[in-house]
């Protein structure tokens, strides 16, 4: 096998464009569907129609999560086990995004048939896309090391596509809608995605998967590979800590518009300079997150970053009470710091690592189908934030509420301290 060059790191890491469509749905799908008044844009739907609707395609994706990693394990062309996948969800993956803001207005009832069965088909296309693009860091990376820069190379770019999805929106509306919102929303959107095809292509046609692979596959079938996985105690660690850490932090993404906007009481210029805030310092973060993590291994710098993120979070509850609104943009910049490596270092380069130990114990490469699970995981973190924050948000009512706003900060920061007490338990081997 060729060892593997930076290049070919540098084109894996490009893939992850994906992150936009993430982005786009934790930040823009609430906020188009149930919008604050300032907004300028029609309440499609009541809160709980919104809640139940993406329930039901969040449900669908639980069932196709493990799946599709089993059959990237079990895959076998010439081209390897995961690139044909990628390759296959790629566009469908941007149209169903796309798909998301061009709802029936007619009833409500209509609506809420269309974003179920749109939500769904966006959830199993980003698992298709993200399970096997994902499985290919141990799939490629045959050494500790190779992994460990795969894992980099796609958080430096999902640090970028994501700091994209959040600073370019609302400049993007302005310049695409001239003054109409509805417009400008849809042009943004489809501009993003165009990004999220091509970055994948590149993966696709430059990542000779063969080349660093083995190809080994799977001999193993469903029953016993989950079987192998449930003996694995410290994979459930990880997680529910990552359970957790998503759940808060899908929330803490899907209030910004609504602090700067209703709490902050400014425009969406701010939301874009509180975004650049939030992940400039990220980014300035990144390389110090990974040399400490070298050093000191992920749990403790993740538990620290959880502490971080904990404090941070806290403060944007007395935001406009006791502290004054501009602090507001010094708390953007200042939850870049542990979003560094919470968000971004962490989650690919510890699943790989763990993967890598349970197929070298088993003697099955399954390594797929842990990133199915993981996968799976990170959904239902969507699925509960989806189902709880609308509520959160408008306090049972049909209006977003101040006071709902805030409490969505304290309820974010339970869920870090839950998550702070399964990184806790986790024992790095």
């Amino acid at each position: 096998m060729k060892q593997l060059t930076t290049k070919t790191q540098i084109f894996y890491g490009l893939g992850v464009s994906y992150a936009i469509v993430d982005q786009i749905f934790a930040q823009w799908i609430l906020y188009f569907y149930l919008p604050p008044a300032s907004a300028g844009l029609p309440i499609i739907m009541p809160a709980l129609y919104i809640s139940y609707a993406l329930a039901i395609s969040r449900f669908v994706d639980m069932v196709t999560d493990p799946l599709v990693g089993f059959l990237s394990d079990k895959l076998n062309t010439r081209f390897g086990r995961r690139i044909p996948l990628i390759a296959f969800g790629s566009i469908p993956l941007a149209l169903s995004t796309l798909a998301f803001f061009f709802p029936p207005r007619e009833n409500p009832s209509t609506a809420f048939f269309y974003l179920a069965i749109v939500g769904s088909l966006f959830f199993t296309f980003y698992t298709i896309v993200g399970a096997p693009y994902n499985a290919m860091i141990p799939e490629i990376g045959r050494n500790q090391t190779e992994r460990l820069n795969l894992s980099t190379w796609q958080s430096v770019f999902r640090l970028v596509y994501t700091a994209l999805a959040m600073i370019v929106p609302g400049i993007l509306i302005k310049a695409f809608g001239k003054g109409d919102t509805l417009l400008g929303i849809r042009a943004m959107v489809a501009f993003l995605c165009l990004i999220v095809v091509l970055g994948l292509a590149v993966t696709v046609f430059f990542v000779k998967e063969k080349e660093y692979s083995t190809g080994e596959i799977s001999k193993e079938n469903f029953r016993n590979t989950i079987g192998i996985i449930l003996k694995e105690r410290n994979f459930f660690y990880y997680l529910f800590g990552l359970l957790f850490f998503f759940i808060g932090f899908n929330n803490l993404r899907a209030v910004v518009n609504y602090y700067v906007e209703d709490i902050m009481g400014m425009g969406k210029a701010e939301i874009t300079l509180a975004s650049a805030l939030l992940f400039g310092v990220a980014a300035l973060f990144f390389l110090p997150t990974n040399q400490y993590s070298k050093k000191y291994g992920y749990r403790k710098v993740m538990l620290s970053c959880l502490v971080l993120m904990g404090i941070f979070t806290g403060n944007f509850y007395f935001l406009g009470k006791i502290l004054p609104v501009k602090l507001g943009f010094l708390l953007f910049a200042l939850l870049g710091i542990p979003i560094a490596g919470a968000a971004f270092i962490f989650p690919p380069a510890m699943l790989s690592e763990i993967a890598n130990h349970i197929s070298e114990r088993s003697g099955s490469r399954i390594e797929g189908l842990c990133f199915g699970i993981q996968g799976f995981f990170l959904k239902l973190a969507f699925l509960l934030s989806i189902l709880i924050l609308p509520l959160v948000l408008t306090m049972g009512g049909r209006v977003v509420q101040k006071a709902g706003i805030y409490n969505a900060s304290v309820l974010s920061l339970v869920f870090f301290a839950c998550s702070f007490f399964c990184y806790y338990c986790y024992r790095e081997e």
